[in-house]
């Protein structure tokens, strides 16, 4: 359930996200579906924007073209620099889809995705697995649509004057937390309950 609010929140949303950067830090890393290792292709730009994710069985020029092709299909955007690792299939892709890109393969130069992928399996972890490349895909772009949103990434929320101390409300609208008066207890503390059986 909380997979699909993601996505659809992600969806909604992604009228309000800024435009990604034109120097793209692309990289794979993997997580375990159901048991089985799967790669996760991940692009993140030079603000720290995650710009997609995809998760596949394969790690081919196929995969990596239908990564990049969903990334700029569903953001309107091409790079004009990649940054990657030295993997071979790359450049035959690059020559397709985006020819007048750089393709970067310096050493270390990706290390701000790779260190990007830590907050994902950070956030793996926890959980009691994946089941289905489906809800790994899901997940996982809920997670890229949760990070960027904390990043500031996405212009959400009310029009406010700059510099001025509130916001506007509506005359039925509830009060602010500190002009609320505070909710009489109506329960007892946990620690009387049990003695006053």
């Amino acid at each position: 359930m909380g997979a699909t609010i993601h996505a659809a929140a992600a969806d909604a949303a992604r009228w309000c996200q800024h435009a990604p950067g034109d120097r793209w830090f692309t990289d794979e890393t993997y997580v375990k579906v159901n048991g089985v290792w799967r790669y996760v292709y991940r692009a993140v730009d030079q603000l720290g924007e995650v710009i997609d994710v995809l998760v596949c069985a394969r790690r081919d020029a196929a995969a990596a073209r239908r990564f990049f092709r969903k990334a700029m299909v569903t953001l309107k955007v091409r790079p004009t620099e990649v940054i990657t690792d030295a993997a071979p299939t790359y450049p035959a892709v690059f020559d397709e889809l985006v020819p007048s890109a750089w393709h970067h393969v310096e050493r270390h130069a990706n290390n701000r995705v790779e260190a990007d992928h830590s907050q994902l399996k950070h956030r793996l972890r926890p959980m009691r697995g994946l089941r289905t490349d489906r809800t790994a895909q899901t997940i996982i772009a809920g997670h890229a649509f949760m990070q960027n949103l904390r990043r500031g990434h996405y212009e959400l929320g009310l029009d406010a004057r700059a510099g001025s101390a509130s916001l506007r409300r509506s005359p039925s609208s509830p009060p602010p937390s500190e002009d609320r008066p505070a909710l009489a207890r109506t329960r007892p503390p946990i620690g009387k309950r049990n003695s006053a059986r």
